[in-house]
């Protein structure tokens, strides 16, 4: 992240992008996440999660702790509580729900005129953002990225540490079928870990178990079906939801059987 920051400039690098590594190193699998991106491993049609998402919404208390400590990266135009909706002017003086960055549950407080100004965070689910700005609270880059129309800037608030997870291979007897599955949010905007794991074990049965690209048409096919299909109304999965709108990238590494790491 330092390097992006540092040749941002020279190398005409801007945005920013979020990361997912998995390491094998000495019978281990080392899984890092600073994103949205997600890694599931699929063990005897067993889903064990090797990530998390970071959002607005799962990093909220970080977030809000760090508007709290330092107030003015909120540039006067933001505050770090959140309530169940905006406030209006006409409700100063009035009682709402509010929840700070201590705590997990909601409390009442009476509005004051800093409650009238837009919430560090807004929105729900996949429309949650920093500042009426960007969806994801960690990843590399992002080092000019300002708030629309002014000079406040979001980098502060976005972390490029990953969380890392951990899988001991030796402490298990993997078959052929066991995979870690590494996707971007394209994949999972459209998909769950049991939708996954489903398409997982019905393309891997119709191939040989020493056949090599049994696993690559596994990640083709995930990256086809959360596509969709393309209908008048746009791209359409078979439950004619929206397809994915976002980049789709997905690999499937096998755990075991031939060639098998332990």
């Amino acid at each position: 992240d330092n390097q992006i920051e540092q040749e941002r400039a020279s190398q005409s690098i801007s945005g920013g992008c979020c990361a997912l590594a998995a390491v094998y190193l000495m019978g281990k699998f080392y899984v890092a996440n600073a994103g949205d991106s997600r890694a599931i491993i699929i063990r005897n049609g067993e889903i064990i999660p090797m990530s998390r998402e970071f959002t607005p919404e799962t990093e909220r208390q970080r977030l809000q702790f760090l508007a709290f400590l330092r107030p003015e990266l909120l540039g006067k135009e933001f505050t770090h509580l959140e309530f169940p909706r905006r406030i209006q002017p006409k409700e100063l003086g009035k009682k709402m729900l509010y929840r700070d960055q201590n705590m997990n549950g909601w409390a009442y407080k009476k509005i004051e005129e800093d409650d009238l100004k837009f919430p560090l965070i807004y929105g729900e689910g996949k429309k949650a953002r920093v500042m009426a700005t960007i969806g994801v609270t960690r990843g590399l880059g992002d080092h000019d990225l300002k708030v629309f129309s002014s000079n406040i800037h979001i980098k502060p608030f976005l972390s490029c540490f990953p969380e890392v997870r951990v899988y001991d291979l030796t402490q298990y007897e993997h078959c052929p079928d066991d995979v870690l599955v590494l996707g971007t949010d394209g994949l999972w905007d459209v998909t769950n870990d049991e939708e996954v794991a489903s398409v997982v074990m019905e393309v891997l049965t119709s191939y040989e178990p020493n056949d090599p690209c049994r696993y690559t048409m596994v990640a083709q096919e995930l990256v086809v079906r959360s596509r969709g299909v393309l209908k008048e109304r746009g791209w359409r999965l078979p439950n004619d939801r929206l397809g994915s709108g976002d980049d789709i990238s997905v690999f499937v590494i096998p755990l075991g059987g031939p060639g098998n790491y332990t």
